[in-house]
């Protein structure tokens, strides 16, 4: 029996990578067999700063889901959707956009960081503004109870929350206010020792040939005061070590007294890096293959989770319009 029900989803901007993995896919995969899960392809909050870049919109739908069920996202188990497919989250947004006070919107500090941070792109626009509003929508378009996400996610959430109880005071209570679920997960650098993000080119997507997984880690950043085979190391600042300790628990301690004792040199380091890497990724890069290889699976996947997230979306509008007077027509 489901102890409850979620709405969780990203942005489709292009192939995942293993950041994705660790830190949202893996518990997403967990989380289906407890919960009655909604997973969304969030293609409209895409727009809301890819707004002048569509062209691959579709190309990155595609593969997108395909890294979703390469990793063990379950049709049979979960529903998986296109937002702009449901046009109930547009209406919704529309109604709540009503009544949310502009403020509440102004004082997001993930608006003012993104603001900031994001550049060469124009954000002051009424949709990046009230993305928020459209996030809350899609999360009570379900009546989601909970919602799994990161710290920094988490004034997004109060705000739904907000929106949620200002529609029941002015209204008619309908709306559960959603909790958040946190996940502990590993955090995991780019290959460079900043944060891993595809803008910096320091992933290593979930799709990675073996070969190029080798350069890859080949080319990782290691410790900088060691520079040569026969100095001591220290592991604690080297990233490659940072994954040992994630993907290679049971060798740890050996790599990191054989780095600080120089008895290990860092090429034969990445190299049993690689290997565990490589064995870790191997599992979900033949069954993405088999998804690449039949296309039309993956659409009629989406198609069908379209149709049930519709059902679903309608009962709640329908209590919507009711409570908020403009239902006329049966």
């Amino acid at each position: 029996m489901k102890i409850g029900r979620i709405l969780s989803g990203m942005r489709p901007t292009g192939k995942l990578h293993l950041g994705h993995k660790l830190g949202v896919l893996d518990n997403w995969v967990k989380l289906q067999d407890s919960y009655e899960c909604f997973f969304e392809i969030a293609d409209w909050h895409a727009l809301t700063t890819h707004y002048k870049e569509t062209e691959s919109l579709k190309d990155n739908i595609f593969q997108m889901v395909c890294d979703w069920l390469s990793v063990g996202i379950n049709p049979n188990k979960s529903i998986i959707f296109r937002q702009s497919d449901v046009l109930e989250h547009s209406e919704l947004f529309i109604l709540f956009s009503m009544f949310v006070p502009l403020p509440w919107l102004e004082r997001n500090p993930t608006y003012k960081e993104q603001l900031r941070e994001i550049e060469g792109r124009d954000l002051f626009t009424y949709g990046f503004l009230g993305y928020p509003v459209l996030q809350a929508a899609d999360i009570l378009i379900y009546r989601a109870d909970t919602v799994p996400v990161g710290e920094d996610q988490l004034p997004h959430l109060e705000l739904t929350r907000e929106i949620a109880r200002r529609f029941n005071y002015l209204y008619k209570p309908i709306f559960p206010e959603p909790q958040a679920k946190l996940s502990d997960v590993p955090a995991l650098i780019g290959t460079d020792g900043r944060r891993m993000h595809k803008s910096y080119g320091n992933t290593i997507p979930l799709d990675t040939e073996e070969e190029d997984l080798k350069n890859i880690v080949k080319n990782m950043v290691t410790d900088p005061a060691r520079v040569r085979r026969s100095d001591p190391g220290h592991p604690e600042v080297c990233p490659v070590f940072s994954y040992h300790k994630i993907f290679n628990i049971k060798e740890v301690d050996y790599i990191s007294n054989a780095c600080k004792t120089a008895e290990i040199g860092c090429v034969e380091c990445k190299m049993k890096l690689f290997v565990k890497l490589n064995e870790f990724l191997t599992p979900s890069r033949e069954k993405r293959k088999y998804y690449m290889e039949h296309p039309k699976e993956v659409w009629d996947i989406i198609y069908e989770g379209n149709r049930k997230a519709r059902e679903e979306a309608q009962k709640t509008m329908d209590l919507v319009r009711e409570a908020m007077g403009i239902k006329i027509w049966k």
